[in-house]
Formats: C-alpha cells, sequence, structure tokens
C-alpha cells in the first residue's frame, strides 16, 4: 500500500511554504508525524494516568478525610485542558501552530513545578489546574496539526494510528508511577511529567515545520476569531458529535476518576496489581484503534461508530444488569471483561466522531479544534466528576454512567444526522 501524502487533497493544499528554509525543520515522514502526534496527545493521559498509582500516598501525606477528594486531582486537571483549549486554537489561526505549542508547554512545566514542591493540597489543586492549562496546547494542536494535513477518511485513519500509540500511554503509566513510588515519593512522577515536557519541545522544534497554510493564517481580529467561531457553532454536524464526544468521554473520565478505588483499593483490593489491570484495559483499546484504522478507509466512518456507539449503549445496560445482580460488587473477571468491552467500543467510536465533527471546518481547524477540544473536555470532566463522586463502594453508579451517557450522546448523533444512521459514507 503506498504512503499517503500529508497534504489536503480537496483543499489543494500547496507545499509547506516553510520547508528547507533557513532555520526551519523538514517535515517529519509518516511514521515520525503520526509517533509525534500520539506523544502530543499522550501528554494528557501520561499526566493523570502516572500519578493513579500515588492516589493512596497523596492521600495519606495530606491527611485527608474524604477518600474522594483526591479524585479532584484528575477533574482539576481536566478543567484546565478544557477551559485553556478556547484560546489555543483561535491563537494558533493567527500566529502559527509552533510557538502557541512552545507557550503551552513551558506553562505545563511551570505547573509541573509547583506540584513538585508544595506541601499543601491546595496549592497542588491549583497546579494540577495550571499543568491542564499548558497541556491544553498539545491537545488542540495535534489535531489542527492532523487537519492541516489530511482530511476524510485519511484523516480518521491518521487520528486512530495516534489514538492507538497514544493508548500505548496508560498501558504504561500507572506502571511506571508504580516503579517511581518503589523508589522514592510522589513528587518524583512530576519529574518525569517535567521530562516529558522537555522532550516534547526539543522534539517538536527539531522535526516540525510550521502547518498552518498562509492562506489560511486568520487576521488577529475579534471579528475573525468570531466568523471561525460562528461557523464552528453553526454546523449541525459539529455540535452534534461534539456534545456526543463529551458524553461519551464522561463516562471515560469517571471510570479514570474511580479506577483506584474500584480495582486497587475499596472493592476489589488488587494493591499493587491495579496496573496491570488497568494497562489490560488500556491495550484492549489500543487493539480497537488499530482496527479502526485499519476498516475506516474500506468501511467508512459513520458505519464503525455508529456501530460502535450502539454497542457501547448494549454493554452499559448489562454492566448495570450484572452490578444489579451482585450486590454492585461483580466478579472481578466480569467486570474487568465488561469494561473493557465498553473501551474498546469507545475506541472504535470516539475518533471516528471527532473526524466527522472537524470535516467541514478545514479552513478554520485551530478555532474548531479549540471549540471542539475545549467544550467536550469541559463536559467530560464535569460528567466524570459527578460520576465518580457519586461512588458508594459499588460499581453501580459507575455502570450507570456508561448507560446513561451512551444513551444520551445516541440522541445527538441522530439529531446530527438528522434521526438517521449508517447513512451516506465518509
Amino acid at each position: 500500500m503506498s504512503q499517503p501524502q500529508m497534504t489536503s487533497p480537496a483543499r489543494s493544499a500547496p507545499p509547506d511554504p516553510h520547508a528547507g528554509r533557513t532555520g526551519q525543520p523538514t517535515r517529519p515522514g509518516f511514521a515520525e508525524f503520526v509517533a509525534l502526534i500520539a506523544l502530543l496527545m499522550g501528554m494528557t493521559a501520561f499526566s493523570i494516568d502516572n500519578l493513579l498509582p500515588a492516589f493512596g500516598a497523596i492521600r495519606e501525606d495530606f491527611a485527608l478525610p474524604d477518600p474522594n477528594h483526591v479524585q479532584v486531582m484528575v477533574y482539576a486537571y481536566l478543567l484546565g485542558i478544557g477551559a485553556a483549549q478556547f484560546f489555543y486554537g483561535p491563537l494558533s489561526d493567527v500566529l502559527g501552530r509552533r510557538p502557541i505549542l512552545f507557550a503551552g508547554l513551558a506553562i505545563y512545566a511551570a505547573g509541573s513545578l509547583a506540584a513538585l514542591f508544595t506541601r499543601d493540597f491546595d496549592v497542588l489543586i491549583i497546579a494540577r489546574l495550571v499543568q491542564g492549562l499548558g497541556a491544553a496546547a498539545g491537545r488542540v494542536l495535534a489535531i489542527a496539526i492532523v487537519r492541516d494535513r489530511f482530511e476524510g477518511r485519511e484523516m480518521a485513519r491518521i487520528m486512530s494510528l495516534s489514538m492507538m500509540v497514544f493508548l500505548t500511554v496508560p498501558i504504561v503509566a500507572p506502571a511506571m508511577g508504580s516503579a517511581i513510588l518503589a523508589f522514592g515519593s510522589w513528587h518524583l512522577i512530576f519529574v518525569a511529567m517535567l521530562a516529558l515536557a522537555l522532550l516534547l519541545w526539543v522534539w517538536f522544534g527539531l522535526r516540525m515545520p510550521e502547518t498552518l497554510h498562509p492562506e489560511y493564517r486568520m487576521a488577529l481580529s475579534l471579528r475573525a476569531i468570531g466568523k471561525g467561531v460562528k461557523l464552528t457553532l453553526t454546523t449541525r454536524r459539529t455540535v452534534g458529535y461534539a456534545v456526543a464526544i463529551g458524553l461519551m468521554m464522561g463516562s471515560l473520565m469517571a471510570y479514570v476518576g474511580s479506577a483506584s478505588q474500584v480495582f486497587q483499593t475499596d472493592i476489589y483490593q488488587l494493591g499493587n496489581l491495579f496496573p496491570v489491570v488497568f494497562a489490560v484495559v488500556a491495550g484492549i483499546m489500543a487493539v480497537a484503534s488499530f482496527i479502526n484504522a485499519s476498516l475506516v478507509r474500506r468501511i467508512g466512518m459513520r458505519r464503525l461508530s455508529h456501530a460502535g456507539i450502539l454497542g457501547f449503549i448494549a454493554t452499559g445496560a448489562v454492566m448495570v444488569a450484572s452490578s444489579l445482580a451482585f450486590d454492585g460488587k461483580p466478579p472481578l473477571v466480569l467486570f474487568c471483561g465488561l469494561v473493557a468491552a465498553a473501551q474498546f467500543l469507545f475506541a472504535l467510536t470516539v475518533p471516528n466522531f471527532n473526524s466527522m465533527a472537524m470535516e467541514p471546518l478545514g479552513a478554520v481547524a485551530g478555532t474548531a479544534s479549540s471549540f471542539i477540544g475545549g467544550f467536550t473536555t469541559l463536559m467530560a470532566a464535569v460528567l466524570g466528576f459527578l460520576v465518580g463522586r457519586a461512588f458508594n463502594g459499588t460499581v453501580l453508579p459507575l455502570s450507570m454512567g456508561y448507560l446513561v451517557l451512551g444513551a444520551i450522546a445516541l440522541v445527538f448523533v441522530l439529531w446530527a444526522e438528522k434521526g438517521r444512521l449508517f447513512g451516506h459514507q465518509l
């Protein structure tokens, strides 16, 4: 199979005007492009998942009376990501992708340093918020850069390949966090986060040229940015799929926030085996992303994603039924299998939803990525927080979260598609 060109055929994008100029890096090859985009996206997950094994140590270190309170570290980080995304995209459409990413990495590093040295839990929460404000740049610009280079099924394929690499982060991050805790305190985890920021700064700086095409560079004016925002908010497909993404991500964030209590401490009491279970579920999602990347060009985004969300809802229903049948504590193998199935279907669905939401908005890719990403992340943070805080020593609240949020997401997909599933193919 021939390697796809990193251009946007329908838009007849010109060659990168910066490539080959003095001081500008040359365009990376296909595999390196996917790896760099995946690492930009992976910074978000890395900064959550490698901290999960430290929840107990942090709770003990700060003498937190409510075990659910430690989850705030996850949701404060997500709130920072969600809020900042509204700004990074429009700014990158004006100033370019590179300077905005470097600014975001600097903010992320500042938050990491604050978290590393604090002795106050409230300051730690603020530091996590600042980390999120910086990490949002990678989240927005990864998608915008892909949209600069690809569209349609090729974009969906690249997003799936990136997601596959990105999902290896939850496989290794909790184990890395556990290993760090074996040799030192939880503070060292933030040293690892600083190292990741430095790696991204150097790699992106040396290897990724500016991808914003000159004809799509927006003027530095509220009116120009407002036009991009208006186009994003008035495109029915974009809005419908964005809401569906936020709802489904809410179930994922509820799982991430509750995972330590479900598997490590309160229900199944796996202790040091928790990273293994978490890695298995993440590995299932990575497999699903690979399958999606392999099939999306032949089957189409609609067929895969619409089948995925229907399966996701059905799996949520089985999770609720099993929770009720076993008084909220189904056997570990059964519950892990159901969570893995739900996450498998999630990975067949959300990347395609994201591509379909972005597809009509190539001329304002940065702004669109900002508002889609910001809205969906804030929505996921709030919904994940609500479901996570409902944890009551059983898996029933989490199971209900999967079922209810998936069902509401289907309603918005139907609205976006004017009542039709599996319609004309993208």
